[in-house]
This record gives structure tokens, C-alpha cells and sequence, in this order.
């Protein structure tokens, strides 16, 4: 029983040492950063214009095409993980041709997300 305890001394240990450096980190930065809050500095940020206005006001709707792409690109991240694991050990000829559809389906949407100025910021 004292061996088998022994075997998970080491990964004690490096917990032991990132709560250290997590904890020192977490103190200098206290310790050694100016502290100078004013009143930009501790306004909340929640899209890009001012909280406190009129709910009814208009606004960009760049801020939500950005996080509609960001979803879109994600999610080909989610799937193409698991995809490039799994692809030469169970994945026939089949399974890597529908992900070539799928990136190909995506890579045209971002030729056209990019053509139609998308993505520029003015």
C-alpha cells in the first residue's frame, strides 16, 4: 500500500507546485501593480457602447455577426478534433471525404464572409 502511494508523490508534488506559482503570481501582482482606478478604468465593458442608455437605441450589428463566425469557426474546431484523433486508426475513405466536404462547405463561407467585407472593421 506505501508503494502504490509513493507512485502518486510526483503528481502531488506538481499540484504543490502550481498552487505556488499560481498563488505567488496572484500576490506580486498585487504587490507590485500601480493601482490607479478611474472612472473608464473600472466602467463595465458589454458590447462596445455605454450600459446606462436608452435600451431602445441603435447599434451595430457587426457585434453580433463577429460572434455568429466565432461560433461557426469554433464548432469546426470541436469537430475537426476528435475527427484527426480517431482518422487513421477507425476512419475509412469514406468518413475523411465528408470532412473534406464539410471543411470545403466552411472555406467557401469565409471566402464569401471575407468578399462581402465581413470581416473589416470600419
Amino acid at each position: 500500500m506505501n508503494a502504490l502511494l509513493l507512485e502518486y508523490l510526483p503528481i502531488l508534488i506538481f499540484f504543490a507546485i502550481a498552487a505556488a506559482i499560481g498563488i505567488g503570481f496572484m500576490v506580486a501582482a498585487f504587490v507590485i501593480a500601480p493601482s490607479r482606478p478611474d472612472p473608464e478604468k473600472v466602467s463595465t465593458y458589454e458590447c462596445g457602447f455605454n450600459a446606462f442608455d436608452d435600451a431602445r437605441m441603435k447599434f451595430d450589428v457587426r457585434f453580433y455577426l463577429v460572434a455568429i463566425l466565432f461560433i461557426i469557426f469554433d464548432l469546426e474546431v470541436a469537430f475537426l478534433f476528435p475527427w484527426a484523433v480517431t482518422l487513421r486508426e477507425h476512419l475509412g475513405q469514406f468518413e475523411f471525404w465528408s470532412m473534406m466536404v464539410f471543411l470545403g462547405i466552411l472555406t467557401i463561407g469565409f471566402v464569401y464572409e471575407l468578399k462581402k467585407g465581413a470581416l473589416d472593421w470600419e
